[in-house]
């Protein structure tokens, strides 16, 4: 549980970053060692659960892969105190194990002997599985005011005769005294015995809990639904353990501490943090940013805590009185409560820069610097604007007439369509053998570079022409070159469905989307049934075999019966493409008016959404079958086609959710903004250190900006957002 605010831990601790998931004692955040505490006693199929707040998302997340830990993460809307947290948890214990034990541990407890910590919680669930609510007891060492105590019926695990709220000083030693026990607040029990018991004490918690979880599914990071907070603002003690006739408490004696106030870490000796100078001080401490030298003279038992924008210095012994201070902040300085995060611009305002930047940055460098004399477009530019001496791929030509296709139709008044009418010739003077039969590739002197087309590549020569067609550019000769290349696919169907690919990955649903969306393309401008026609196989393919009837995800690889690839490939899942075959199979809807695959797509959405890596604010290019990331790289792409379905969900969905959205569109073009340049070209890789692979902004993904830049001007005048103060065409123009 990774609630709480610690707010007796001020200036350090605040709402964005509570003191569980500092470093108070060692290199690790109290989160963390917790994590790695209760790690070794998950057992299968069991795992930790991580329940938290929306707003420590990424805290999360970060720490958990700091330390090479997956877990069920489930984020509170809102925080309602312990009571619904648990029920939240036991609730989605009972939903993969009907006999499913919980611990529930606070994650800002000291623990250092975790030997003993394990034995005593192996005992406590002797204790559990009999239908127990067990709580741990720690054996006091002092007469604490801090904590809560316990008054147990015997040695060793008994019955709960009383539990008593924090006491002031003499009430905690006359409690000593007399052998109570400090609440932990370590909680031991099956999830069906919590239920029932919220049922008979507190009938409100368990209901909007477990409501509260329709939404999650196979999701192993996801916020808990709108229900969570109607849940009752209360402590799990006093929601159940203060009434149920199951309280049993397990007398222990290691050494534990929740660290909740300055004093606390002082006690330690290992709290301390900075560089310091001190001269006749004794009993103090110091915890100072990197880089801030702090010097104390003669004084006695102070806690000297210095944060960028705040100095706390205290007698240790009131370090208890803190929340004083932080009252008295909320009303003289509010904005020293928490951390100032760097305001996110506004959708609007990062709409009207993207199109800038189109305008005036990319289009005319890759119009001037990316395209050759005779109409060969550049593989890629370096970020100094110099071609590299790659081999020119069909795909590059044939995305890249796209791409100043739309140019033209958003009213750019660059040359863009000197650029398609060069281009379109030079595919079709380079790259066209004749009939159905194109190259793959040719060589920086115009010569033929020998190999298979890929279907893939195919694909997008039918986009192109498409795109050709819109602007009346050569239209008859690019209808007469797509319906025989249409011809030429359609003949070379598998006896099951779909088409082979050449290469490594034979059966692929990654090139059959580039064909579904060169049919898109062609319905729009041909009114020959054959498009939509060969669309709808590609959709009767991909429902029944390339999205997962049972998760909703689509996969890539699979075999020659369309089934999941053997081994590893079968398992890769990519965000990206879970948002492409989502805006496309959106617009294929609307074409042939199909609520029922609007449904899917919401779904691949969904799916998509699990890539966001929260430490580089982006989505990761691979997914494991669970949802975890393969690999903690990113590139430009799959921010752009996140960004584009996140913008037409926006369009399509009611009102009330319209918010949720456009936010992800906003969050999308962020990510995106990242790898963009002010040169107009851009950076590919993100890596897992956060930094950008060195290399040449390759041209291919100008598509998928152009795509995204596409939709954002699409939405913006189906909504009427006004992203773009005098429209479309004053912006690019």
């Amino acid at each position: 549980m990774c609630g709480g605010s610690g707010t007796r831990l001020w200036p350090a601790s605040r709402p964005s970053r509570p003191k569980q998931f500092i470093p108070l004692s060692g290199n690790r955040s109290l989160f963390q060692e917790t994590v790695l505490r209760v790690l070794p006693m998950v057992q299968v199929p069991g795992r930790i659960i991580v329940v938290g707040g929306v707003a420590h998302r990424a805290l999360i997340v970060e720490q958990l892969e700091a330390i090479g830990v997956s877990a069920q993460i489930l984020l509170e809307p809102e925080g309602r105190d312990s009571a619904p947290a648990m029920a939240a948890a036991a609730a989605w214990t009972l939903t993969q194990d009907a006999d499913g034990i919980n611990v529930f541990v606070s994650s800002d407890h000291y623990v250092p002997d975790r030997a003993s910590f394990q034995a005593a919680i192996t005992q406590a669930v002797r204790g559990a599985e009999a239908g127990r609510i067990v709580t741990l007891g720690i054996k006091p060492t002092e007469p604490a005011t801090a904590y809560g105590y316990i008054a147990p019926s015997g040695p060793g695990l008994s019955d709960v005769r009383q539990f008593i709220e924090k006491p002031d000083k003499a009430a905690a030693q006359s409690l000593v005294n007399a052998g109570y026990l400090w609440n932990a607040g370590i909680f031991i029990c099956r999830a069906d015995v919590l239920k029932n018991e919220f049922e008979v004490c507190e009938s409100t918690v368990w209901p909007v809990a477990e409501c509260s979880l329709a939404g999650v599914g196979h999701h192993t990071l996801a916020v808990l639904g709108s229900a969570f907070s109607k849940a009752p603002k209360i402590s799990i003690d006093y929601a159940v353990m203060e009434n149920t006739q199951k309280a049993s408490v397990l007398e222990v004696d290691f050494h534990w501490s929740d660290l909740g106030s300055w004093d606390a870490l002082a006690a330690r000796g290992d709290g301390e943090y900075g560089t310091h100078i001190f001269e006749d001080a004794e009993g103090c401490m110091v915890r100072a940013p990197e880089g801030t030298l702090v010097a104390a003279l003669g004084v006695r038992d102070l806690g000297i805590i210095v944060e960028n924008d705040a100095v706390l210095v205290c007698d240790l012994s009131r370090a208890q009185e803190v929340k004083k201070i932080v009252e008295r902040v909320k009303l003289l300085s509010p904005q020293h409560l928490d951390f100032q995060k760097a305001e996110t611009p506004s959708l609007q305002n990062s709409g009207k820069r993207f199109f800038e930047w189109m305008k005036l940055r990319a289009l005319p460098v890759w119009h001037s610097l990316g395209q050759d004399e005779d109409g060969v477009f550049a593989e890629a530019l370096t970020l100094s604007g110099e071609q590299t001496t790659l081999t020119h791929r069909l795909r590059v030509q044939t995305r890249q007439i796209y791409c100043f296709a739309e140019a033209g139709t958003l009213g750019w008044a660059g040359r863009w369509r000197s650029s398609l009418e060069s281009g379109v010739e030079a595919l079709e003077r380079f790259y066209h053998k004749g009939g159905a039969d194109w190259l793959p590739a040719i060589h920086c002197d115009r010569s033929p570079v020998v190999g298979e087309t890929l279907f893939y590549d195919q694909a997008f020569v039918l986009f192109a022409l498409a795109a050709a067609v819109r602007h009346d550019v050569a239209a008859d000769r690019s209808r007469a070159q797509a319906k025989s290349l249409l011809d030429h696919l359609r003949q070379n169907r598998l006896p099951q469905g779909g088409l082979r690919e050449n290469g490594a990955h034979p059966f692929q649903s990654n090139a059959h989307m580039h064909l579904l969306e060169a049919c898109l393309a062609w319905a729009e401008v041909d009114d020959d049934p054959c498009w939509l026609d060969f669309a709808d196989e590609i959709v009767s393919l991909a429902l029944a075999y390339f999205i997962d009837a049972e998760t909703g995800c689509l996969r890539e690889f699979f075999d020659e019966q369309w089934k999941p690839a053997a081994g590893d490939a079968g398992r890769i899942i990519e965000p990206g493409h879970q948002f492409e075959w989502m805006w496309l199979l959106s617009r294929y809807a609307q074409f042939r008016d199909r609520a029922d695959i609007t449904a899917v797509a919401l779904g691949l959405y969904s799916w998509g959404q699990r890539g966001y890596w929260d430490a580089a604010s982006v989505m990761v290019d691979t997914l494991n079958e669970d949802g975890s990331a393969r690999v903690r790289r990113a590139r430009l792409w799959p921010q752009a086609e996140w960004l584009r379905a996140a913008l037409l969900m926006a369009e399509m969905s009611p009102r009330s959710e319209r918010k949720t959205y456009l936010d992800d569109a906003n969050s999308a073009l962020q990510g995106l903004n990242l790898y963009l340049t002010d040169r107009g070209l851009w950076r590919d890789k993100r890596v897992s250190n956060l930094s950008f692979i060195d290399e040449p902004a390759p041209a291919t993904s100008l598509y998928h900006i152009m795509g995204a830049c596409n939709q954002l001007a699409k939405t913006d005048k189906a909504l009427r957002l006004g992203i773009l103060s005098n429209g479309v065409a004053t912006a690019l123009s």
